[in-house]
């Protein structure tokens, strides 16, 4: 099994035009030529028509049974009664996680405006996914997106499970100290590229990520993830299909890590079931 904890359905290219269509057909298609089984949709901290909000995802996934919604949050312009709408989503199960975009928004996460949000994940027990590192956008603050700041969450909310997005790129070692600290902290590889790895880039990443592994963070806690469309599938299948890395290792990363999280069962996701061992065996 494959789950892809970390794609989008935003329209980058024109956020005037509406994504919710094309932009998910092709998600749809684009995992089933990969052999993708299962995949995380992450709403955006902003609304347009380029970038659907949660309702409208909810909507578009509520009868399938493989795409799963994660609740993009905005810092500046949070209220409570978002935070009400998607108690019912989480309630019946139709979000699984919450997300925060520091960073492409001005605020870190330990922001007393956010303790309502990770006592609502407390209360259902859904991680939050924190962006960090660099941004897509060049006008983002990447100050505020350092992974060093999770720390801070991580440890006045223990009960509450966190993701590193995007392995904190470029700050890897920082993450690996954070994850390594904090039993209920997590990293997800998602977004480590703008398309396709290059040949260099690809090296010297892949050395990253084998010696976190190998060296510093325990597997249980690193989620596979793309952060498509902005990167593609295929290249991200390759890349973590030739770590050298056990392959107990890589079944956790691919599937079992994400789906604990996330609470998936191989009997939710109906897609391609059993792909990803003769992927691996490749």
């Amino acid at each position: 099994m494959i789950l892809d904890c970390h794609v989008h359905i935003n329209n980058y290219s024109d956020e005037t035009k509406d994504a919710t269509a094309n932009t998910f057909e092709e998600l749809q298609n684009t995992m089933r030529r990969n052999r993708i089984d299962a995949a995380m949709i992450l709403t955006s901290y902003k609304v347009n028509p380029g970038r659907p909000s949660t309702k409208q995802v909810v909507r578009l996934t509520e009868n399938l049974n493989h795409i799963y919604v994660v609740a993009g949050i905005s810092y500046l312009n949070f209220h409570l009664d978002y935070l009400v709408e998607l108690r019912d989503y989480l309630k019946d199960r139709t979000v699984r996680g919450l997300k925060l975009y520091p960073g492409y928004e001005p605020f870190y996460p330990n922001d007393e405006i956010l303790h309502p949000v990770y006592e609502l994940a407390e209360e259902f027990d859904v991680p939050v996914m924190i962006h960090t590192g660099d941004t897509y956008s060049p006008t983002g603050k990447i100050k505020y997106s350092h992974p060093i700041h999770v720390d801070d969450v991580a440890v006045d909310f223990p009960n509450v499970k966190f993701i590193i997005c995007h392995l904190g790129n470029p700050w890897t070692r920082d993450t690996m100290e954070v994850v390594y600290k904090n039993e209920n902290v997590y990293t997800d590889v998602s977004g480590l590229v703008l398309g396709n790895f290059t040949d260099r880039f690809e090296v010297f990443m892949r050395k990253q990520l084998q010696e976190m592994i190998l060296y510093g963070v325990n597997p249980n806690h690193v989620l596979y993830g793309t952060d498509w469309p902005i990167c593609t599938m295929e290249t991200y299948l390759k890349f973590i299909n030739e770590l050298k890395l056990p392959l107990d290792d890589k079944k956790k990363i691919f599937w079992e890590n994400g789906a604990k999280l996330f609470k998936l069962s191989r009997s939710d996701s109906q897609l391609n079931r059993g792909s990803m061992w003769d992927f691996l065996k490749t």
